[in-house]
């Protein structure tokens, strides 16, 4: 069995992991998903309402995204951890924004807060081996 030879694929594999797993959590029960969240569905949905499409949707988006992580990791692809590291503070602002501004539900707040926080992990762990390895130069390439 492979794992992820340095601090920042570990904490891309980890991401990827719990994003693939709820994924296919929401795949398989989106019910149990959402009781995650601390949402419930309702009992009847008015015709015209594709909230489960939408839900298959990001759920499959997110057990790709967990693969595409843990794959990242173990190929330790250094500049795919760079990357991830705004995109994911971005997520993080959208949904706290979201949250604030009453477009999503309060429990969005914590899920920005989990994709902040997993993008500054990242982040220090990238510039942790940065320094160890004598500077910016050693982070180039895969």
């Amino acid at each position: 069995m492979r794992f992820p030879r340095s601090a920042p694929g570990w904490t891309i594999a980890v991401f990827g992991v719990l994003a693939a797993a709820l994924g296919a959590l929401g795949l398989v029960s989106p019910n149990a998903q959402l009781s995650l969240l601390g949402l419930t569905a309702p009992q009847e949905r008015a015709a015209g309402d594709f909230t489960p499409a939408f839900q298959t949707a990001s759920s499959m988006a997110a057990l790709n995204m967990g693969v595409y992580y843990v794959l990242a990791a173990l190929a330790d692809w250094r500049a795919f951890f760079r990357w991830t590291v705004p995109f994911r503070l971005l997520t993080c602002t959208v949904f706290v924004v979201a949250a604030i501004g009453g477009r999503a539900p309060d429990v969005f707040v914590g899920v920005g807060v989990w994709e902040g926080l997993g993008a500054a992990a990242t982040a220090a762990a990238l510039r942790s081996d940065r320094r160890r390895a004598g500077g910016p130069a050693a982070a180039t390439g895969p």
